[in-house]
């Protein structure tokens, strides 16, 4: 992971060319960026070293979805953003990402994303759960009528899921407080 508190190691990967040098450009201004255009070169660059992947969903030969479980399969310490034109579906429920920006996408949403996750990189298994699964929640409720969302059971799964893991999150923060409130009655 990255040694310097603003600066990330970022993948951006894109099969269009101008988008990955676009977003390239826009990141290497902030970051250490590296691109690839398709999924078999991005696995051959994403390693222990990068921080976040920008992931596009559709393209030629390896999807972004088959990269996606490849970098989940690797167990790579990276929070992963689909940045696609794919528009998100109740199959995005199970896949192993952190945030999911449907394109056009502009500068300034990639470099918040990029300091967003690196703030989730500092929290534990609990919170970057919660806060994976509430993206997800939160894409699905931006995208889907109140009666798409009522018919499908993936979106009660996943409500269901940020509810317990908000309450774990809340139990965890609960814990924090005593052990800061015991430790300053010491001090």
């Amino acid at each position: 992971m990255t040694t310097e508190p603003d600066t990330a190691t970022v993948l951006v990967v894109d099969d269009e060319t101008d988008v990955a040098e676009l977003y390239t450009t826009w990141l290497g201004q902030a970051h250490d960026v590296r691109s690839a255009t398709d999924g078999e070169r991005a696995l051959d660059v994403v390693d222990e070293t990068v921080d976040v992947v920008f992931l596009d969903r559709q393209m030629p030969g390896m999807s972004g979805d088959d990269v996606l479980d490849r970098i989940d399969e690797r167990g790579l310490d990276c929070r992963v953003v689909m940045v696609t034109a794919v528009d998100p579906d109740f199959d995005i429920v199970e896949m192993p990402f952190d945030d999911y920006l449907t394109k056009p996408v502009a500068r300034e949403d990639l470099l918040e994303t990029v300091d967003e996750m690196l703030v989730r990189d500092s929290y534990d298994d609990t919170l970057q759960r919660y806060f994976s699964m509430a993206s997800k929640k939160a894409t699905l409720e931006s995208e889907k009528n109140a009666a798409e969302l009522d018919a499908h059971e993936e979106y009660r799964e996943v409500s269901r899921r940020v509810e317990d893991l908000r309450e774990r999150a809340d139990e965890t923060v609960s814990e924090f407080d005593d052990f800061e409130t015991a430790f300053q009655e010491f001090g």
